[in-house]
């Protein structure tokens, strides 16, 4: 990379970080002040933003998110709100205080213990909303809720940790991913056996294939990762990188060229090519590929640090054409899957 290239990947990291930290009370897609997925996937993004760069004033506002909002964390026990948990095993090492650690751990136990599962074992996707899908397990909770087991069962040694994280990561696998193409559907509903609307929806793509290698370099050393399961993760990649388009992004349905092109999903995507290619797990075709990607990401952030063309929070729709048929709004999961894009690139 470039001098000049990586000072605009800097410039552009830093204007949305910034942005992200001050919010938009409020404003449900930029409020940071709540303890839920949306700022979860924010702040997660944040403390790797801390790690590339080690400035002491980010890692502060981190800490004082934590202090500001912590009171909120039991108040939804439930698969989406464990987002923000990610950042504590990592707090905890970098602060020594033992709150991040033993919040961590009693969170971890209930998701072992108590948090509700699919007859296949998979965890239900639960959200703070009054909404139920009982029996329906969506990509995103490999990034909501499985991450944060792989970083606890690292920082604790815990073996039984890791090991739940590392079979959700295989269900998942199994459950959402096309045989045909590789890439996953967004959801599988366990009691109808059908993949719902069967949508193979771009931003369900990239919370796994973001997660995956993030999950794995926790758990490496500590256990033996499936050889199925790094073929399936291979397999998705591969997928995926069949459906870029030549601008470098991703229509908002991946198999769909026809439909709209969408930045979170996208950015994401190519966030995981790179993270896989700096781990030697695949070749410089994919890093050639998340260059593309970058040049879009970066003409879309404007001065202020808005990430443009992210698409609105996101069930699984009742039918394909539904997710072409989005509203366009900044995010804090929005911003934080640009950076994490940035951050790739800045360690690079």
């Amino acid at each position: 990379m470039t001098r000049i290239r990586k000072q605009a990947c800097d410039e552009a990291a830093g204007r949305i970080a910034a942005l992200m930290l001050k919010g938009q009370p409020g404003d449900w897609g930029m409020d940071i002040e709540s303890w839920d997925w949306n700022p979860g996937v924010g702040i997660i993004a944040i403390l790797e933003y801390y790690e590339c760069t080690q400035k002491p004033e980010v890692l502060s506002e981190i800490i004082k998110w934590t202090e500001r909002n912590r009171y909120q964390s039991d108040n939804h026990k439930v698969i989406n709100a464990m987002a923000p948990f990610t950042i504590y095993p990592r707090l905890y090492e970098l602060t020594g205080n033992q709150y991040y650690l033993n919040k961590a751990i009693e969170v971890g136990d209930w998701m072992l213990t108590e948090a509700p599962k699919t007859r296949e074992g998979a965890f239900e996707h639960t959200v703070t909303e009054p909404e139920a899908f009982s029996e329906q397990v969506w990509a995103d909770t490999i990034f909501m809720g499985v991450l944060f087991l792989a970083r606890l069962a690292r920082v604790t040694a815990n073996k039984k940790v890791g090991e739940e994280a590392l079979c959700q990561l295989q269900l998942h696998f199994k459950l959402l991913q096309d045989e045909k193409t590789g890439v996953l559907f967004h959801g599988w509903d366990c009691g109808k056996s059908n993949h719902m609307s069967a949508a193979r929806w771009g931003r369900a793509n990239a919370w796994i294939a973001l997660a995956t290698p993030m999950i794995l370099q926790e758990l490496q050393g500590m256990l033996n990762v499936p050889e199925l399961l790094i073929e399936s993760y291979h397999r998705l990649l591969r997928g995926l990188k069949t459906y870029q388009a030549e601008n470098g992004l991703w229509p908002v349905v991946v198999n769909r060229p026809d439909y709209r092109y969408e930045m979170s999903g996208s950015v994401g995507i190519a966030s995981s090519f790179l993270k896989a290619a700096n781990q030697g797990w695949v070749d410089d075709g994919y890093r050639e590929a998340a260059d593309l990607t970058l040049e879009q990401l970066l003409v879309s952030v404007d001065e202020n640090g808005h990430v443009g063309g992210v698409s609105g929070g996101t069930p699984v729709l009742p039918s394909e054409e539904a997710y072409n048929d989005f509203d366009i709004r900044p995010t804090q999961y929005g911003q934080g899957l640009a950076l994490f894009l940035l951050n790739e690139y800045l360690i690079s």
